[in-house]
């Protein structure tokens, strides 16, 4: 009966090392990924080939709803931090991009909905 015990806790141990927890989105993250879009969002024009990457990277990291409501605060605040930020740029940003984001970029979303 303790080998049975000892083979368990064994087993449970591996499995606690092999499985890694989900990373969880951070700020430092979505911010890193938008920071070439910078630019177009505060002067307009076109995006850049860094920033559409960066758009992409951001989607493809806010994979759940709790990462895209993440993500989705994380970019409420960065685009506050930017008094200059262009509205309609910020709304074409993703188009612009060829993605279909499910965390735009606005100053007044609501991330919980």
């Amino acid at each position: 009966m303790k080998s049975v015990a000892v083979a368990i806790v064994v087993v449970l141990a591996m499995v606690q090392l092999i499985a890694e927890p989900a990373q969880a989105i951070t700020c430092g993250q979505v911010d890193a990924a938008l920071a070439s879009c910078v630019p177009y969002l505060t002067q307009g024009g076109e995006p850049g080939a860094a920033c559409c990457s960066g758009v992409k990277s951001l989607k493809g990291m806010a994979a759940t709803t709790d990462e895209r409501r993440t993500a989705c605060n994380c970019v409420k605040a960065a685009a506050n931090r930017y008094s200059n930020l262009k509205d309609d740029a910020a709304q074409a940003l993703s188009s612009k991009c060829g993605v279909t984001m499910d965390v735009p970029v606005s100053r007044t979303i609501n991330c919980d909905t």
